[in-house]
Formats: structure tokens, C-alpha cells, sequence
């Protein structure tokens, strides 16, 4: 009834961009982060920031990661310096937790909101039994769950700061799905991963797991497909039999 092969027992859902429409405010950030940084620079490209840098170098990745990853396409090396760098230090941390402060910024100002269609899935997924975790690079997956009401649904979280704390690597490695699926007491060929992120898609796809949907966002279906997605669809409500 809800589009999975048989067999699989548990969801493993990414947060911004499948079940919230955060993703366009990590987006957002990110601009605002790096547009503001590569203006301060005297060194490599600091053409303003794009939706096709944010798909390739830091959509689903750990903030660091995606820090580190886009300004080395431009050509900036930075020290990475600690987790508790203050905001304005120019080390990878310091620019990252930037981001941070600009994304809690325009959360407290927006709020963070569901997508109606990931909520029917939800609901209909834990109706049918299956176990659901959050798996994201987000540090804030929990204040994002509470504000966007999904708490009630998710009985194991993986995010930014378990991926720190085990010192998992960040998708595209599949580490953190594979520690959902270990907090659920279930096997990658019992789960199924659900993400919007090319670099997720692969990390659903390395773990070797049952089935990966991807979610076509930022119209990149092919893409998609292309990382090892078995399925694109636009809204996971599509899956269920009958819509």
C-alpha cells in the first residue's frame, strides 16, 4: 500500500527538502553565508554563490563538509579550525557556524512548515507498522522536527550532531543511514531511504538498502535516477496505492 518492495520494515527519511521545505532555507543561508565571505576575499572565484553550487557541493552534506567542499571549488583553502569557532572566524567551523546563526535566523522568522503530501506518507507508512527515522547532516533536526510538528512520527534520529559525536562520515557516505537503521534494529535490506540530495542518494545507494526514492526538488529527476535512485517521484504521497 505504500510503494515499497515487500520485505522492507522501516523508512529511513532525510529531513530538509523531503519531509520540510527547509531545504530552501538552507539555501538561503548558504547565499547569504557565502555571498557575504567570498566578497571579503582577494583570492579565488568569488562569483556569487548559485542553486547549482548548493546541489553540487553542500545540499545533504555536514556543514563543515559542505563549507570545505564549495570553497575549495573556488579555489579557497581555509584552517578548519574547531566546532565552537566563534561566527565570524575564517576557518571552515567559524564559516559554517555563520550559516548556522543565518539559518536559526530565518527560521525564528519564517517557521519551518511540512510538506502536506510527506505528512500523508508519514502517517500512512506508520499506519502500516513500518518503523521511520530521521537521518540528517542538519545539527538542528531536532528543533526542526519540533517546530514542523513531525516529532510524534520518528522514533530514531541520526543528524549533525550524532554524526559528530560517532564520528560517522557525512553523505555521500552511507554511515549515517546505516546508524538509523541500527537505532531501528533493522538491516539495510529492511529499510528504505528517501532523500532529495544527489549526494544522499548515493549514500542510500552505498549502503546497500532495499530501496532509495529519490525526491525531485530542484528538477533533477535524471540526476537522480542517475546516483542510483529506484524511483523519482515529486511528492511522496505519489507512492501510495490509490492516490
Amino acid at each position: 500500500m505504500i510503494g515499497l518492495p515487500d520485505g522492507v520494515t522501516a523508512c529511513l527519511f532525510d529531513l530538509d527538502g523531503v519531509l520540510t521545505s527547509t531545504a530552501a532555507l538552507h539555501q538561503e543561508a548558504w547565499r547569504t553565508t557565502f555571498d557575504a565571505f567570498l566578497a571579503t576575499r582577494a583570492d579565488g572565484d568569488r562569483s556569487p554563490f548559485t542553486p547549482r553550487d548548493y546541489a553540487a557541493h553542500v545540499d545533504g552534506r555536514p556543514r563543515a563538509d559542505g563549507v570545505r567542499t564549495f570553497l575549495e571549488s573556488r579555489g579557497i583553502h581555509l584552517d578548519e579550525g574547531t566546532p565552537d569557532d566563534p561566527p565570524d572566524a575564517d576557518t571552515v567551523n567559524g564559516v559554517g557556524n555563520r550559516k548556522n546563526a543565518d539559518l536559526m535566523r530565518i527560521i525564528d522568522e519564517r517557521g519551518v512548515q511540512p510538506y502536506p503530501a510527506s505528512v500523508r506518507y508519514l502517517q500512512a507508512a506508520r499506519d502500516a507498522g513500518l518503523k521511520i527515522a530521521v537521518v540528517t547532516s542538519s545539527a538542528n533536526g531536532e528543533h526542526v522536527l519540533d517546530v514542523a510538528g513531525l516529532t510524534p512520527f520518528v522514533l530514531a534520529r541520526v543528524d549533525g550532531i550524532t554524526i559528530a559525536e560517532e564520528n560517522l562520515r557525512g553523505k555521500p557516505a552511507p554511515d549515517s543511514f546505516l546508524e538509523g537503521a541500527k537505532r531501528l534494529g533493522v538491516t539495510p535490506a529492511q529499510a528504505a531511504v528517501f532523500e532529495d540530495a544527489l549526494s544522499g542518494v548515493r549514500a542510500g545507494r552505498a549502503g546497500e538498502f532495499a530501496y532509495v526514492v529519490g525526491v525531485n526538488r530542484a528538477d533533477q529527476a535524471d540526476e537522480l535516477r542517475a546516483e542510483g535512485a529506484d524511483v523519482v517521484v515529486d511528492e511522496l504521497d505519489e507512492l501510495l496505492e490509490g492516490k
